[in-house]
Protein backbone atom coordinates (compact mmCIF):
# COMPACT_ATOMS: atom_id res chain seq x y z
CA UNK A 1 0.00 0.00 0.00
CA UNK A 2 1.28 3.08 -0.93
CA UNK A 3 1.34 5.98 1.33
CA UNK A 4 0.76 9.84 0.87
CA UNK A 5 3.74 12.41 1.61
CA UNK A 6 2.88 14.69 3.83
CA UNK A 7 2.17 18.31 1.97
CA UNK A 8 4.37 21.12 2.70
CA UNK A 9 3.67 24.76 2.18
CA UNK A 10 5.86 24.30 -1.44
CA UNK A 11 3.46 22.19 -2.79
CA UNK A 12 0.44 23.49 -1.77
CA UNK A 13 -2.30 23.27 -4.73
CA UNK A 14 -5.74 26.01 -4.46
CA UNK A 15 -8.86 24.37 -2.79
CA UNK A 16 -6.39 21.92 -1.20
CA UNK A 17 -5.61 23.55 2.92
CA UNK A 18 -2.02 24.30 4.06
CA UNK A 19 -1.04 21.32 6.48
CA UNK A 20 0.14 22.93 9.79
CA UNK A 21 0.10 21.55 13.22
CA UNK A 22 -2.16 23.12 16.19
CA UNK A 23 0.95 24.11 17.49
CA UNK A 24 1.90 25.60 14.17
CA UNK A 25 -1.31 27.36 14.08
CA UNK A 26 -1.60 28.65 17.75
CA UNK A 27 2.41 30.33 17.03
CA UNK A 28 1.33 32.15 13.70
CA UNK A 29 -1.95 33.36 14.72
CA UNK A 30 -0.10 34.73 18.29
CA UNK A 31 2.17 36.80 16.03
CA UNK A 32 -0.74 37.92 14.21
CA UNK A 33 -2.99 38.23 17.24
CA UNK A 34 0.13 40.71 18.63
CA UNK A 35 0.95 42.66 15.30
CA UNK A 36 -2.95 43.37 14.78
CA UNK A 37 -3.03 44.26 19.00
CA UNK A 38 0.04 46.67 18.97
CA UNK A 39 -1.59 48.78 15.75
CA UNK A 40 -4.64 48.90 17.26
CA UNK A 41 -3.57 49.66 20.90
CA UNK A 42 -1.05 52.42 19.44
CA UNK A 43 -4.20 54.04 17.27
CA UNK A 44 -6.43 53.84 20.50
CA UNK A 45 -3.49 55.34 22.50
CA UNK A 46 -3.04 58.42 19.20
CA UNK A 47 -5.48 61.84 19.22
CA UNK A 48 -6.60 62.10 15.63
CA UNK A 49 -5.52 65.09 13.76
CA UNK A 50 -8.45 67.52 13.03
CA UNK A 51 -6.75 67.88 9.20
CA UNK A 52 -7.28 63.86 8.36
CA UNK A 53 -3.95 63.15 7.92
CA UNK A 54 -0.91 63.60 9.96
CA UNK A 55 -1.53 61.49 13.14
CA UNK A 56 1.46 59.78 12.33
CA UNK A 57 3.70 62.77 12.68
CA UNK A 58 2.76 62.40 16.79
CA UNK A 59 4.45 59.03 17.05
CA UNK A 60 8.20 61.03 16.09
CA UNK A 61 7.64 60.31 12.17
CA UNK A 62 8.25 63.21 9.55
CA UNK A 63 5.35 64.83 7.83
CA UNK A 64 4.22 63.12 4.19
CA UNK A 65 7.18 63.69 2.05
CA UNK A 66 5.00 63.73 -0.84
CA UNK A 67 2.72 67.10 0.17
CA UNK A 68 6.30 68.68 1.18
CA UNK A 69 7.79 68.46 -2.19
CA UNK A 70 4.63 68.18 -4.48
CA UNK A 71 1.43 69.53 -2.49
CA UNK A 72 -0.41 65.87 -2.77
CA UNK A 73 -1.04 63.49 -0.33
CA UNK A 74 0.69 60.37 -1.09
CA UNK A 75 -1.33 56.65 -1.18
CA UNK A 76 -1.40 56.22 2.52
CA UNK A 77 -2.00 59.68 3.59
CA UNK A 78 -4.93 59.60 6.32
CA UNK A 79 -4.16 55.82 7.12
CA UNK A 80 -3.17 56.73 10.98
CA UNK A 81 -5.88 58.95 11.35
CA UNK A 82 -8.73 56.75 9.70
CA UNK A 83 -7.25 53.68 12.11
CA UNK A 84 -7.41 56.40 15.07
CA UNK A 85 -10.30 56.66 14.78
CA UNK A 86 -11.79 53.73 14.41
CA UNK A 87 -9.79 52.48 17.22
CA UNK A 88 -11.67 55.29 19.10
CA UNK A 89 -14.71 53.96 17.88
CA UNK A 90 -15.76 56.48 15.15
CA UNK A 91 -16.26 55.05 11.59
CA UNK A 92 -17.81 57.63 10.16
CA UNK A 93 -14.74 59.99 10.66
CA UNK A 94 -12.09 57.26 10.25
CA UNK A 95 -13.68 56.88 6.57
CA UNK A 96 -13.45 60.77 6.42
CA UNK A 97 -10.20 60.58 6.67
CA UNK A 98 -9.12 57.90 4.55
CA UNK A 99 -11.69 55.29 3.33
CA UNK A 100 -9.18 52.40 2.54
CA UNK A 101 -7.76 53.29 5.85
CA UNK A 102 -11.20 52.72 7.46
CA UNK A 103 -11.25 49.29 5.60
CA UNK A 104 -7.95 47.76 6.32
CA UNK A 105 -8.94 49.07 10.14
CA UNK A 106 -12.02 46.84 10.16
CA UNK A 107 -10.36 43.67 8.69
CA UNK A 108 -7.22 44.47 11.18
CA UNK A 109 -9.75 44.36 13.92
CA UNK A 110 -11.35 41.06 12.03
CA UNK A 111 -7.57 39.59 12.28
CA UNK A 112 -6.77 40.38 15.95
CA UNK A 113 -10.88 38.61 17.03
CA UNK A 114 -10.04 35.62 14.58
CA UNK A 115 -6.60 35.25 15.39
CA UNK A 116 -6.90 35.12 19.10
CA UNK A 117 -9.76 32.71 18.66
CA UNK A 118 -7.10 30.28 16.58
CA UNK A 119 -4.34 31.01 19.44
CA UNK A 120 -6.63 29.90 22.02
CA UNK A 121 -8.40 27.02 20.17
CA UNK A 122 -6.03 25.68 17.52
CA UNK A 123 -8.63 26.32 14.84
CA UNK A 124 -8.42 26.11 11.22
CA UNK A 125 -10.68 28.96 10.70
CA UNK A 126 -7.79 30.70 9.69
CA UNK A 127 -6.40 28.56 6.90
CA UNK A 128 -9.70 29.01 5.83
CA UNK A 129 -9.75 32.63 5.75
CA UNK A 130 -6.27 32.70 4.07
CA UNK A 131 -7.57 30.33 1.48
CA UNK A 132 -10.00 33.05 0.30
CA UNK A 133 -7.26 35.01 -1.00
CA UNK A 134 -7.59 35.40 -4.92
CA UNK A 135 -6.24 37.37 -7.92
CA UNK A 136 -9.61 39.09 -7.62
CA UNK A 137 -9.63 40.08 -4.08
CA UNK A 138 -6.17 41.40 -4.50
CA UNK A 139 -6.84 43.44 -7.76
CA UNK A 140 -10.34 44.50 -6.05
CA UNK A 141 -8.12 46.02 -2.63
CA UNK A 142 -5.53 47.93 -5.25
CA UNK A 143 -8.57 49.32 -6.88
CA UNK A 144 -9.96 50.31 -3.33
CA UNK A 145 -6.73 51.78 -2.53
CA UNK A 146 -6.13 53.53 -5.48
CA UNK A 147 -10.24 55.25 -5.29
CA UNK A 148 -9.71 56.22 -1.38
CA UNK A 149 -5.96 57.61 -3.10
CA UNK A 150 -8.16 59.84 -5.12
CA UNK A 151 -10.74 60.54 -2.58
CA UNK A 152 -8.30 61.75 -0.59
CA UNK A 153 -6.56 64.19 -3.11
CA UNK A 154 -9.56 65.41 -3.88
CA UNK A 155 -10.27 65.74 -0.06
CA UNK A 156 -6.80 67.70 0.40
CA UNK A 157 -7.25 70.01 -2.51
CA UNK A 158 -10.60 71.00 -1.03
CA UNK A 159 -12.70 69.39 -3.95
CA UNK A 160 -14.81 67.69 -2.01
CA UNK A 161 -16.59 68.21 1.87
Amino acid sequence: MDQVPAMTATDRSPGRPLAMSATGRRVVAGIVALVCGTVLGIAAWLDPSPAGLGTHTALGMRECGWILTADCPCPTCGMTTAFTHAAHGDLVSSFVAQPFGALLSILTAMALVVSTYVLCTGSRVGIMIVDLWSRRVGWTLAFALLAAWVYKIASYKGMIG
